[in-house]
């Protein structure tokens, strides 16, 4: 795509669904990817079908994320797009949830998306441009029960979001929060024979975040809402 306006993406996060979506497109149209985890065996075939650079992570530590963008930098280029994918779940009631597996989550899930946005303005603020995405989830807008963790993290996570967008906008950063409000279809997780498409395809997912990054900047979305189609309000 000749008129996209990024050159190169770094997913951390990424495994299958939709960062592996979000890696497959955005390669075909020409980016250098990077792909980030823990676990960097499971993104192997994912890597060289995209060509992409992958790197082992844990998104929770400072030190880790910033020695995750200068190995981008060697090994690829430096992104122009951050996609911060990672997460944690801890289910359980409040009374006897585990406070250690609580605090470890939200660090993953909102610490280490701060993190990366902190290392990805260092580097676009200087340039005047760049975009930076966070993937959330229907607890970013309601908290569940025994989901406190995953409540409390995904709060936060578009806090930041909207924090940043306010922030680095203005200074020609383009920041967006998904809020992914639904099952996201996969072998695991198949729509169901009578109810075709009630879950997200996480292509169509990684479309929109297509979508959203060619947008100008005089219409620019900062909150996406994605949701299946056959969902009751």
């Amino acid at each position: 795509m000749a008129d996209f306006p990024y050159r190169c993406a770094l997913i951390i996060g990424a495994g299958p669904g939709i960062s592996a979506s979000l890696a497959r497109r955005l390669s075909k149209i020409g980016l250098q990817v990077g792909l980030a985890a823990r676990d960097v065996e499971k993104l192997r075939p994912l890597a060289e079908e995209t060509s992409a650079a992958v790197f082992a992570v844990d998104a929770s530590q400072p030190e880790q994320v910033a020695k995750l963008f200068l190995d981008m930098e060697r090994q690829a280029a430096e992104p122009d797009i951050v996609i911060y994918n990672a997460s944690s779940r801890v289910a359980g009631p409040l009374s006897s949830v585990d406070p250690a597996a609580v605090e470890k989550a939200i660090a993953i899930t909102t610490f280490g998306a701060f993190l990366a946005a902190q290392q990805a303005a260092k580097r676009m603020e200087p340039k005047g441009r760049g975009a930076i995405f966070f993937t959330g989830a229907s607890a970013g807008m309601k908290g569940f029960a025994q989901s406190a963790a995953f409540a409390m993290g995904k709060f936060g996570l578009r806090g930041l979001a909207q924090s940043a967008a306010r922030e680095l906008g203005p200074k020609g950063i383009h920041v967006a929060h998904f809020n992914i409000d639904g099952g996201v279809r996969s072998p695991r997780r198949p729509d169901p024979s009578d109810q075709p498409d009630s879950t997200l395809d996480p292509d169509a997912i990684a479309q929109t975040y297509i979508d959203v990054l060619t947008q100008p900047r005089s219409a620019w979305s900062h909150e996406i809402d994605l949701r299946p189609w056959t969902e009751r309000f």
